[in-house]
Parts: C-alpha cells; structure tokens; sequence
C-alpha cells in the first residue's frame, strides 16, 4: 500500500493511506436548469425567483459546496451510448453511438451484432475487481444484454438489482411505450427487473417488488415504487460491505427518465416545500412531476451519503455524480436546461454538457467549494478510477478479439480512449486541450464547438419551463414533439407528424448544414453563429475537416434486427427481459408453472411469431406507423393547472427556437 501511495504523490495526486471507495451516481436525463446550483444566481426577475423556488435538491448542494463542480463535462446526447463509454472507457463514437433495440442481433457479427458495448470489451468494475474492489451496480444498465458477456454479470459486476434498457414503469416494472420510446418485437409486453448475485440469476419474482398496488398510496415511501427499491438495496450494500475491501458502487438511477411518475406524497412535499421557499403554486403537470421526481433522487442520494457516514467509509469515498445526458426539453420529457441551448438528442450544451461533480471525504480539503472547467468527457471515468485503483486501463480482450474480427472482415474494437482526469482536478489543469469528438455531428476544440446537420429541439428555454404555453402549443400541432429518430416500431423509425416537414417544425429541428460555429466559452449559451463571420473562416475549415477525419473512425457496426427469439427466452422467465443468445446457463431455475400460466405464454409466443413473420410483419409495422402518426398529433402529453389557458400572457411563452 506504501508504494500505490508514493506512486500517486509522484503523479501530483494527495498521498492516501487506502484506495478509496468509490461511489459512483449516474442521474438519467437530468436538466441543467434542474439542479439547485445552477439556479443560484439566475437573477432576480419573477420567473427566475420562481424557478430558483421550485428546484429543490439540497442534499446535491451541499456534496458540490464541499467537493468540486465539474462545469464542463460532455456526455452523449443520449442514454445508451453515454452508459457504454462510462463502462468501457470508449467515447461513445468509439463503442456505441446509437440507441438499439435491447432484443437486437447480427446474426454474423458474433462480437459486435447486438445492442450495446461488443462483446468482448472489458468494463471498469473487471478492471476495479483486479484492484480488489467489491463491485455492486443499482438500477439502469442500458448497455446491451443479449448474452450473459453483455450483462453487468458479464460486465465484472459481483452483484446487480436493476432493469436492462432505457426504461420501464416505475409502478409496474413493464416496458410500456411511454417508458421506452418503441414497440419492440415483444409488442411491449414484457417487464424488465432482474438481478444477480453469488446464489441467483433472472428475474426478479418478489410479489411487492413487481406490483403497482401501492401506486394509490399516501405513504411518504411506497415499497413498490422502483427508486425505492434501488434505494434499499444501496443502503444494504454500504451498510453489509467489509471495509477491509475498497468498495465500487454504482447507483444508476431510473430517475429522471419518463415516464414521469412520483409518489404522491412526493407531490404534496415539492409544493410545500415550493411555498416554504416563496414561490406560486405550479402551473404544469409534467414541471410538478418532475421537480417531484428530482427532489426524490436528491433524498436517496442524501440517504447514501448518510449511511456511508453511518459505517464510517465517507472520509475515504470518492463521489462521481453526471447525468448521462442532458435534459428531454420535449414532451413529456419535463426537463429545462436553463439558460443553455438545446436537449437531449442534439449536441448543442443543452444536450450534451451535464450537470456533474466529485465530492465526498476523498477530496482535497483545499479543493473543496471549487469550481473545475477543464474539459471532462463521461469515458474519461475509466482511466481516472484505473489509475486511482493502481491498475492499467488497456483492454487486451478487446485486442485479442481484434484479431479474429480483422480475418472476418468485421469491425474492430477501438482501445480505451478515456483520459486519467484526477490529477487535472486537483491541479485545476484542463487535460482535454485537443479536439474531442462529441458525434459524428459535432467536435468540440476548445473554446469553439462545431455543429452541423439537423438538430430536433433546438430551443432555448425559460425559467419555468414546460408551463401552460408549452401545453397550447402541443395542443396547437407546434411541438415540442420528441425526436424523431428515436420513437420505432420492430427497429424501424416512425413519423410523428404527416410529412418531413412538418417533423421538423413540430421537433423544433434547425439545419446546421455544414456547419454551426459556436464559442462556447464566450458565448455558452450558443446564440451567436459565428460561421458567416469572415474571420473565423480558418477555424471553421479546420474544425469541418477534423470532424470528417475523426468520422473515418466512427465505430457504427450492423446491430442487426429486433429478434422473436429475445421474447421466447423471457416468456420462459416470468415474461421478464434478459439474455437470449447462449444464455442456457445463465437463469436460475424458475418456478414451475401451472398449467393456465403454460398456456397463455404458448398463446402469446405464437402471437409474436406471426407477427415477426416475413408476411405479416411488414404490413403490421406500415399500419402502426400510420396509427401513431395519427396520435402524436392527438396526444394530451401535459396539463395546465391554472383555470384559464386564455390567462397566459404571452411574456410566459417561454421558449425561443
């Protein structure tokens, strides 16, 4: 251990006795205008005292006043990719740069053909379990899991409690649209909640944990809601774990994904909580819910804290909080990234610069209350958790696995690219000074980013946002609709409105063409298009031609097809999502089932199959399209909660394309 400690004090990090703990917190489509911080000196207008009012998350505030805020740190503009960079050490460009079905498959690319991190990519928590950590992970994966190599069992995780894709029912644990975005092969009729541990692997079959009874409840916190759940088992994981061992918990919530759905109780205590702090009542559903939902996180994170204090870890435990994108400012996505341009699903700061921060006692006393703005990338974690654990972060399976796919003629596995960042914190040295590619839309080369192409929901947002406005404009076919390239149906994109043009006018899509030139350090709201400007021609022919090199190395395999045969696996398991390919070995055995259960599941199966059929698939697909065509342009996605629509003025329509 002296000599780990002396390697550290010679790289310039602070001399530790013990590899620390490590919790690491990753929100799901949190807003920057949702978190309190960034609310603290919005100024003074109403609005703006308001919205400070009405974002309440005390407990985050108080781990960033004594840790360090991370104001430059990117992610993916979306959830899938982010959470493969996280865990391989990959930019998302380099692993997974598009949101896949969970059930798809290649059925010639045994490597790369899923959803997903490859196959034989090494994750942190491998690498951190040949430091000696113990390795748990809570909650959302989203990171592939068509065979037993692409679950966080396969991935170095000891123990898991979660769901595998991008959401489900908080109540029900289903996978409804409104939660996933898609129909998928399984025609939405699967639940997703399993775990594994040394003993148990599959579903998980506890009766509380799977109803939706206590969704009604008035009690402050209901058994059965999911966040609930991953709350309790992060509290027994610290308060069971051996101390003699460094301890790797990543607690990745469900939270504040859609669809949106709180405790009632959370309700009540937001709106008191709202008044207590001078503000008005709220005027919109889908705000009230989500400032809800946000307070909720807040609470658990506080819990966690708490409870390492509790056992005596917090002093050595290093905190790593981020979204894994920015906030959904579409509808019913709830979220404002006030003051900042854009959203989830563009590359504009709105949707790809995240609310993060290090904290917790492993900080530097004369670190803490500080503010970092290096340039921090979300794949940078592995490489700095690496290097603080005293292992290498090169992947030699991936090299290995190289070989065989280069005979193929498949794609290669890109190496690890993260960045160690823990020296560049506590040094307050930006360790990103090169060009950082963000999408094969967008490269940042500090301090000017470029955008190019179209980009859905590219809005600024006010204070109070969404608010009965946003309502009448839903109401008013104006958007903002959700974009469009994620919404499928078996895979396939469907339209949300009736032509192209009209998709782009409801998604609030502008066209960037080759390119939109932004000095996000001056200008960090990304108001001013600087691309016409004369003077900075050079830049931006540097910065089109860089993207287009960096383009040449985009790792974007054939994922392959929404497969039937992921549904027949999880009807045999309860009618729970999980492992279908070479998974023989990997479910515990399962209950038996009587004989009606046996029956409905062949019904069902049969089903599915005729409908993935070559026949009827196709047809079966136009006609859904067709059907939600027709109710995106009809749907009731929020609610005002003022008595007259007609009173809004019009200085609260407070959104700008």
């Amino acid at each position: 251990m002296a000599s780990f400690a002396f390697a550290l004090m010679t790289l310039g990090f602070p001399a530790v006795a013990e590899k620390p703990h490590v919790l690491f917190i990753l929100a799901d489509d949190y807003g920057w205008g949702n978190m309190g911080v960034h609310r603290r000196d919005a100024g003074s207008s109403p609005e703006e005292i308001q919205g400070q009012a009405e974002v309440q998350t005390p407990n985050i505030d108080a781990l960033i006043d004594a840790g360090v805020l991370l104001d430059r740190h990117y992610t993916y503009k979306i959830c899938s990719p982010t959470r493969s960079s996280i865990q391989s050490g990959r930019l998302a460009v380099h692993v997974n740069p598009i949101n896949s079905a969970v059930t798809s498959q290649n059925y010639d690319d045994p490597v790369s053909g899923y959803a997903g991190i490859p196959r034989n990519m090494t994750g942190i928590a491998e690498k951190l379990r040949d430091a000696g950590y113990r390795t748990h992970l809570v909650g959302k994966w989203d990171a592939g899991m068509a065979t037993p190599e692409h679950t966080p069992k396969g991935r170095g995780y000891e123990t898991w409690y979660g769901y595998y894709q991008h959401a489900n029912d908080y109540w029900h644990k289903s996978t409804v649209f409104f939660a996933t975005g898609e129909v998928d092969a399984c025609l939405n009729r699967m639940k997703d909640l399993s775990m594994h541990n040394s003993s148990y692997s599959g579903p998980v079959r506890n009766a509380t944990s799977l109803s939706a009874a206590c969704e009604e409840d008035e009690e402050s916190d209901p058994a059965c809601y999911e966040e609930y759940l991953f709350k309790e088992r992060v509290l027994e994981i610290i308060r069971n774990h051996d101390v003699s061992s460094p301890l790797f918990l990543f607690y990745s919530f469900h939270l504040i994904h859609t669809p949106l759905q709180a405790p009632k109780a959370w309700l009540h205590k937001i709106d008191d909580m709202v008044k207590a702090a001078g503000g008005k009542p709220f005027d919109d559903q889908n705000r009230r819910l989500y400032a809800a939902m946000t307070l909720y996180m807040d609470a658990a994170i506080g819990e966690a804290v708490e409870a390492l204090k509790k056992k005596d870890m917090y002093d050595n435990t290093l905190i790593i909080f981020t979204s894994d994108n920015g906030g959904p400012i579409y509808e019913p996505g709830a979220a404002s990234n006030h003051p900042l341009r854009g959203s989830k699903y563009n590359d504009w700061e709105g949707g790809v610069r995240t609310n993060a921060f290090v904290s917790g006692g492993f900080i530097p006393a004369e670190r803490r209350g500080k503010k970092f703005e290096g340039i921090v990338n979300v794949a940078d974690w592995y490489g700095t958790l690496t290097e603080l654990a005293g292992v290498d972060m090169e992947d030699k399976k991936a090299e290995a696995a190289n070989g065989w796919l280069k005979q193929k003629g498949l794609p290669l596995l890109h190496p690890v690219d993260s960045v160690p960042q823990w020296k560049n914190i506590i040094n307050d040295k930006n360790g990103r000074p090169d060009a950082m590619h963000l999408s094969s839309k967008a490269v940042l080369m500090w301090p000017y980013k470029l955008v190019t192409g179209k980009q859905p929901l590219s809005a600024w947002v006010g204070p109070n946002y969404p608010n009965c406005s946003t309502v009448k404009s839903i109401d008013d076919h104006n958007g903002p609709l959700p974009a469009p390239d994620d919404v499928k149906i078996f895979g396939e994109s469907m339209p949300l409105a009736p032509t192209p043009e009209e998709v782009d006018r409801q998604t609030w899509t502008i066209d960037c063409g080759a390119g939109c030139l932004v000095n996000v350090r001056d200008d960090p709201t990304e108001h001013v298009n600087l691309a016409a400007d004369p003077k900075y021609a050079s830049i931006l022919s540097k910065m089109q031609e860089t993207l287009k090199e960096m383009n040449k190395d985009l790792f974007n395999p054939d994922r392959g097809l929404d497969r039937v045969a992921a549904c027949d696996v999880a009807i045999e398991q309860d009618r729970t999502f999980g492992p279908f390919v070479h998974a023989e070995d990997f479910y515990s055995p399962a209950p038996e089932k009587d004989f009606g259960q046996r029956f409905r599941d062949q019904v069902l199966s049969m089903t599915l199959h005729t409908l993935n059929s070559d026949k009827v698939k196709e047809p079966f697909v136009s006609a859904l399209k067709k059907m939600g065509t027709k109710a995106f342009q009809n749907m009731n996605t929020d609610k005002c909660l003022v008595p007259s629509r007609e009173a809004v003025s019009e200085q609260y329509t407070q959104f700008t394309v």
